[in-house]
């Protein structure tokens, strides 16, 4: 992961932890509603992606034993992780693309319901992505992916040569000549692995997503309403397809790119549809950058129009993030896909401890606050959720006192202590295990491991019954945190 160039080692700073009482009387452990779906809680876990489902997208007993920690936490919602709407493959990520996926996240649904005595409601975030391959070998992507087009032939003086002499040529060129004789995208695709993206409308299949998506959504938001979730998240940020319409880099000639009119436009007609699909009571919000932290790419300013916009559109609430863009990342090893989390906004997303002045805590506050000014002052209610950074009751309390945001996400903090919003909850807030935003957890996501925190998977290990990782090395979930409850 890219780090930032002044290297300041920061440290957690939680602040003072509150009584029971003080906890009972505060804004954070307060209710607010969303829509008719009331939340007992202003606490919020994020979707997060564990990489627990079976190559086919379906629920394992390990996803269940995942949302069932998180839910003995009793926050006021939990968010699965982003579940991809079509039917395709696409690894050890939740899918809800077809309907033989419904009996497992039926008892998904059922699972957080009894772990948390009902207190916590459940939402499902619904992700659609384009195809992004892994870096190629070179020899291999000379002598089978590339296309020889005519601008290789005149770059190469090689008008009449046969094109197996061409691919030969080729991949003996230093990177140097490599740059001049390749297109931008071809020497992308040999350097990072090929990335579609929804500017590339000579593909037929790119050029009708505005056709397909509302349909795929409203699809897959029916299932989750089936399912018996309590509401649904729309993943509209980071490097996947429909943040991508939204961003100031689309400049698609269709109607759906260019001016911000036209980038919130299949946004908000997925959203249209899929409120059509579950009717006006059931709760649908997004997820949605505050800021892209790319050149080029959107600002505050543009978060908060989009955020007017999907509060006159009737959202149900907005919950902000930031970074994380395929435009910036590192380059991968060969053989494996680009990150979207290794570049500058990738670290804006998932800062680390090491970190500049700003520090690590709390960089998507004030975004987030511009983002909420903007739907109040537009006379719009709904709630915003912000993230990025929050560990300590204090910090917490404060951003909602102040109105920076209607709602509080913990996501590596509820990583790293499921327990943290009971424990704080009863006045024990000197037991959490904090956050030491390591990003231990970021790396394993990034190979596609099954996710972690340092700060417990190594504990406990030879007890009973504990469900290890492939490689029997690390423990799946923390250990059980028991308390009496009042």
């Amino acid at each position: 992961m890219w780090r930032p160039p002044e290297r300041i080692k920061w440290k957690p700073a939680p602040g003072r932890w509150p009584t029971r009482e003080e906890a009972a009387q505060s804004l954070l452990f307060g209710p607010v509603a969303i829509n008719r779906m009331g939340l007992e809680r202003r606490t919020w876990v994020p979707a997060m992606v564990p990489w627990r489902a079976t190559e086919d997208g379906c629920v394992t007993d390990e996803n269940l034993e995942w949302y069932e920690r998180f839910a003995r936490g009793q926050p006021g919602a939990l968010v699965v992780e982003a579940t991809g709407i079509r039917d395709v493959a696409s690894g050890p990520l939740l899918r809800i693309g077809h309907d033989r996926f419904l009996p497992g996240l039926r008892e998904l649904v059922q699972t957080v319901r009894r772990a948390s005595e009902g207190r916590t409601r459940l939402l499902i975030q619904l992700i659609d992505f384009l195809a992004v391959r892994r870096r190629p070998e070179p020899a291999r992507f000379f002598a089978r992916h590339l296309e020889i087009r005519p601008w290789h032939r005149e770059r190469l003086v090689a008008e009449d040569w046969p094109e197996a002499r061409i691919r030969e040529t080729l991949a003996r060129l230093p990177d140097e000549e490599l740059a001049r004789v390749l297109a931008p995208r071809e020497l992308e695709a040999l350097r990072y692995g090929y990335r579609e993206r929804v500017t590339d409308i000579a593909l037929p299949h790119v050029r009708a997503l505005p056709e397909v998506l509302p349909g795929l959504f409203a699809d897959g938001a029916r299932r989750a309403q089936e399912a018996g979730f309590d509401g649904i998240e729309l993943h509209y940020a980071h490097a996947y397809t429909m943040a991508s319409f939204l961003s100031r880099l689309n400049d698609r000639p269709d109607g759906y790119g260019g001016a911000r009119e036209n980038r919130v436009r299949l946004p908000l007609e997925v959203f249209r549809r899929v409120r059509g699909a579950v009717g006006a009571d059931y709760p649908v919000g997004c997820r949605f950058l505050a800021e892209e932290c790319i050149a080029g790419g959107n600002t505050v300013e543009d978060a908060a129009w989009f955020g007017v916009a999907f509060a006159r559109a009737g959202m149900d609430f907005l919950s902000l993030s930031r970074g994380g863009k395929f435009d910036d990342a590192r380059q991968p090893a060969i053989g494996w896909t680009a990150y979207p989390y290794t570049g500058p906004s990738g670290y804006e997303c998932m800062p680390q401890y090491i970190s500049d002045r700003r520090g690590p805590f709390g960089r998507n506050v004030e975004p987030t606050a511009a983002v909420r000014d903007a739907v109040r002052a537009a006379g719009f209610t709904t709630p915003v959720v912000v993230t990025g950074g929050i560990h300590g009751f204090e910090q917490a309390e404060r951003l909602l006192r102040e109105g920076k945001a209607d709602i509080v996400g913990l996501a590596r903090q509820s990583l790293a202590d499921p327990d943290w919003f009971e424990k704080v909850r009863s006045g024990r807030g000197d037991e959490v295990m904090v956050c030491a935003y390591a990003n231990y957890c970021e790396a394993l996501d990034q190979k596609h491991e099954q996710v972690t925190c340092q700060l417990w998977d190594r504990k406990g290990l030879d007890e009973p019954g504990v469900r290890k990782t492939r490689d029997g090395k690390r423990r799946l979930v923390p250990a059980l945190w028991h308390a009496s409850r009042p």
